[in-house]
């Protein structure tokens, strides 16, 4: 049988050819571990982003991402979770501040944010979150 581009051409439009669904719902985990087993079979960079956006959605893992991690499993770490990082952790915004804000308010409706902060030795950024975002408070002081 001689295969013609006129008979490739009928075989694949009656074929009804539809393209599965994106994978809503993924973590970072998830796409890392695809990454790892195409970069394992030897998988190019460009295909392994391809076939990426085509199951997870364009806004997944960028292609330069896809490199990096290539490139890391190259040199040898297999880790799928990111590195612990290193610096000043943010202690100010506990439970025990938080009801000390709360009172320094309740004492003082009028008191300014900065005025807590120099109470309490805590940072001003801090003392934001905990009276708007915590505490759900809109106004502390009108001046």
């Amino acid at each position: 049988m001689i295969i013609t581009l006129d008979l490739v051409n009928v075989l694949l439009n009656s074929i009804d050819l539809k393209m599965a669904p994106l994978i809503a719902v993924w973590s970072k985990l998830e796409i890392r571990a695809v990454v790892r087993f195409l970069f394992a079979k030897g998988t190019k960079y460009s295909v392994i982003y391809r076939k990426i956006v085509e199951n997870y959605g364009e806004y997944t893992m960028s292609m330069t991402q896809v490199y990096q991690w290539c490139s890391w499993f190259k040199d040898g770490p297999t880790s799928l979770q990111d590195e612990p990082r290193y610096g000043l952790l943010n202690t100010a915004n506990n439970d025990w501040n938080t009801a000390r804000v709360d009172e320094l308010i309740k004492v003082d409706r009028r008191v300014k944010l900065k005025e807590i902060s120099l109470k309490l030795d805590i940072p001003k950024t801090n003392v934001y979150e905990i009276v708007h975002d915590k505490l759900g408070y809109r106004k502390v002081s009108a001046r």
